[in-house]
This record gives structure tokens, C-alpha cells and sequence, in this order.
């Protein structure tokens, strides 16, 4: 008696093909999503940066949802769960989270609450302490002041911080090059900083002594 070999071939292959199907149908679904946070994101740190904290808020809580119906259709799919695209908007959306938080002077959020993966929290990190160098310029832009100053101790504090994370790029997700980064915008930074402190220092000198002469006459 002879026997097919092949005879359950097609059944397999079917259940195989509606897999795959289903598989690259979450993919798409989240490589679309993926772009809508980053793109929320971006949107949220511009308002954050005009502090218009009305705007901030909403665009907080629209890529809150995205990235939990993101999380929820990657849930039992690993492989683009992890995927680069998916974790780079991850970073995209913890960047945009500690940016609000040092920005408003605010704790920043555990990986735990922001239900994130340690590194893409910690590149979120990273990211966040570059943006605080435009908040800087934006203030010493108008007048030197202690908020400035305050938020380099922040830049200063969380590149430390980073220094500390000495492992393997499979396992940081690239974070020694983003603390690299870092350790460049705050050398400029306080150079800066620095800068608009004795520019400060040197036009209230001079105001004082425009007043002295004016008090003489």
C-alpha cells in the first residue's frame, strides 16, 4: 500500500501562509504606528519648547494611545515588537516624556510607568538632555538665569548617569554613541552658559557704574 507523503501538504502550507499573512499585517499596522508617535512626539516637544503646556498635554496623551495600541497589536509578536523601528519610536516617545518632566521641573517617569524597555528609557534619556541645550539658549537668549543654570546641572547629572551604563551596544541599543553626543552638546552648552553668566555680570557692572557717575553730578 502506497503512501502520500505529500497529502497533507497543502493544509500546512495554508496554515503557514495564513500566518505570515497575519504576521506582515500587525508589521505594517506597526511600522505606520511607529511613524504617527514619532511624529505626535516631535509635534509635543515643539510645544513644549513654547510652553504651550495646553498642546503639550493633548499631543502627551494622543501618543500615550498610540503607543499602547502599539503595544497591544505587537503583544504575542516579539520579533517586531523588538524590531528597530518600533523601539526607535519608543525612544521617541520616552524623549518626549523627560523632556515635559525636566523642562516643568517634574520627577521623571520610570521605564515601569512609561512600560518601556530599559534601553530605549535610557536612549530616551539621552535624547532628552540634548533638547534641554536648546531650552538653554532659548532663556540665556533673553536673560541669564537661574533656570538656565539649572537645567545644565540636569544635562550635567544625566550624562553621569549614562557614563555608568558601560555595555555592549546589542544590549544599551546603541547608547554609548547618543552619551557621546551628549558629552559634546554639554561641553558646548556650558560654554555658553558660561559665557552669558560674565556677559550678565559685565552689563550690571557697567550699569552700576553709569549710575555711580549719575549720582556724582
Amino acid at each position: 500500500m502506497s503512501i502520500n507523503t505529500l497529502e497533507n501538504l497543502d493544509s500546512i502550507a495554508e496554515e503557514i501562509r495564513r500566518r505570515f499573512e497575519e504576521i506582515d499585517g500587525v508589521r505594517e499596522f506597526a511600522y505606520k504606528q511607529s511613524r504617527d508617535v514619532i511624529r505626535t512626539c516631535a509635534n509635543a516637544i515643539r510645544a513644549i519648547h513654547r510652553e504651550d503646556w495646553h498642546t503639550a498635554d493633548e499631543l502627551r496623551t494622543t501618543a500615550h494611545e498610540q503607543v499602547k495600541a502599539l503595544r497591544e497589536a505587537t503583544a504575542v509578536y516579539p520579533q517586531i515588537y523588538h524590531s528597530g523601528y518600533t523601539q526607535d519610536c519608543l525612544k521617541e516617545y520616552v524623549e518626549m516624556e523627560h523632556t515635559y518632566a525636566l523642562v516643568r521641573h517634574r520627577p521623571l517617569l520610570s521605564p515601569q510607568e512609561l512600560d518601556v524597555e530599559e534601553a530605549a528609557w535610557l536612549n530616551g534619556l539621552a535624547e532628552a538632555a540634548t533638547e534641554l541645550r536648546r531650552r538653554i539658549l532659548d532663556i540665556i537668549r533673553h536673560d541669564h538665569s537661574d533656570e538656565a543654570e539649572r537645567h545644565l546641572r540636569d544635562m550635567d547629572e544625566i550624562y553621569s548617569e549614562l557614563l555608568t551604563f558601560d555595555f555592549r551596544d546589542a544590549i544599551t541599543g546603541g547608547l554609548r554613541r547618543r552619551t557621546d553626543t551628549v558629552r559634546a552638546v554639554l561641553e558646548r552648552t556650558r560654554g555658553d552658559v558660561t559665557t552669558s553668566l560674565r556677559q550678565a555680570k559685565l552689563e550690571k557692572a557697567l550699569a552700576r557704574l553709569e549710575q555711580k557717575a549719575i549720582d556724582a553730578e
